[in-house]
């Protein structure tokens, strides 16, 4: 059985039905899928470290003895309540994912103790994994896939965890901070800790985006993606400024040169989609991209948005190059970036080589100095 529905697996989470004898939760967020994890095991058992009725084990734990997982859910409970064997997959390996699917279906088919919840927390499982198709196929176990966070879900995780604090964020700030959230659960929520304890639990505060600017304080990793999106955009002054506040903050022209890169196809990925019939806020969504971002990423994409990067890519190969070439200063990074840039009518992306061509950008211009 699959829950795939965020309602429908909260549901699941808070009250799981006495039938379900096995629960399959995978995802790359293994924040995620441990707090989800962490959350339906407190619902079987009200102690996680109680020796007699739960049994943790890891894949080095099937691996080095192929009777253990058998083993814990043969065993009966001491108390006479329910029983909880937790497995936490950290490899993909075939064998394991074979061996655990196995007794996932002999449990789910009665084989070992009815009274025992099969609990397993694994990364992405692909749809040729035996353990996913197990799960899903079985009407005694669920399958909880664990996707990346959407933004609205973000916004509800941190107003819920401040509203516990008694504290919040105004409309702006809130957009502000979930924006600069790390995707992975866990640092996620940690972060949110941490803003907690900054505007002081029980206050009953609510801060502006000036005042939570203040604990944001300087973000290298915004800083370049926000230059990558001014660069793009023909706003070479601004997009310089940005790296050199990135590069004070001690980033490193490597992450610039993948700011770019990360931001480049991203406009491509909604060139594709748009091409292939999806609409802009659809394909944007798709990209990934921040929805105070989408306007600017689809005047990239629209028709005449070529000739718009191609004038941006004109204005960043006039920019001083660098005296070094290895040394990569930080006025030079958008033109050594977009070099590879293609922005003719009509062409995106392509890769016409470095040897002249329709496809090499307009003169770089003198060296000025």
């Amino acid at each position: 059985m699959i829950l795939a529905k965020r309602p429908e697996v909260e549901r699941f989470l808070a009250a799981p039905d006495p039938a379900v004898r096995a629960v399959v939760i995978h995802g790359k967020d293994r924040g995620g899928v441990g707090e989800r994890g962490q959350a339906l095991c407190l619902k079987i058992v009200p102690d996680l470290n109680d020796p007699f009725d739960v049994t943790l084990l890891t894949d080095s734990d099937v691996e080095a003895d192929g009777a253990a997982l058998d083993d814990a859910l043969s065993a009966q409970s001491m108390t006479g309540g329910r029983r909880l064997v937790r497995l936490r997959l950290s490899t993909d390996k075939a064998s394991t994912d074979k061996a655990v699917a196995a007794a996932l279906k002999t449990h789910t088919d009665g084989g070992f103790n009815p009274d025992a919840m099969f609990v397993v927390e694994a990364g992405a499982l692909g749809r040729d994994s035996a353990l996913r198709k197990a799960a899903e196929a079985s009407k005694a176990a669920v399958s909880i896939a664990c996707y990346e966070d959407e933004v609205g879900d973000v916004a509800r995780m941190v107003r819920e965890a401040l509203a516990k604090d008694r504290v919040g964020l105004t409309s702006d700030a809130l957009a502000q901070f979930t924006a600069r959230l790390p995707r992975e659960r866990g640092l996620m929520r940690q972060e949110i800790e941490r803003l907690a304890l900054f505007i002081g639990p029980g206050s009953d505060r609510t801060l502006g985006p000036d005042e939570l600017e203040l604990h944001l304080g300087v973000e290298p990793d915004a800083s370049l993606f926000e230059a990558a999106l001014q660069a793009f955009g023909g706003r070479a002054a601004q997009a310089q400024a940005n790296v050199r506040r990135a590069f004070a903050e001690g980033e490193s022209p490597v992450a610039a040169v993948r700011a770019v890169s990360g931001h480049l196809n991203r406009l491509r990925k909604i060139r594709a989609l748009t091409d292939n019939g999806a609409g802009p806020k659809e394909a944007t969504k798709a990209a990934g991209v921040f929805w105070k971002q989408e306007a600017r990423c689809c005047a990239r994409c629209a028709p005449g948005g070529t000739r718009i990067c191609r004038k941006s890519l004109i204005i960043l190969w006039n920019v001083r190059r660098p005296a070094r070439p290895r040394a990569l200063p930080t006025p030079c990074w958008p033109s050594a970036c977009c070099s590879r840039w293609r922005a003719g009518p009509g062409v995106w992306g392509s890769r016409t080589g470095s040897g002249g061509g329709r496809g090499r950008p307009a003169a770089r211009g003198r060296r000025s100095g």
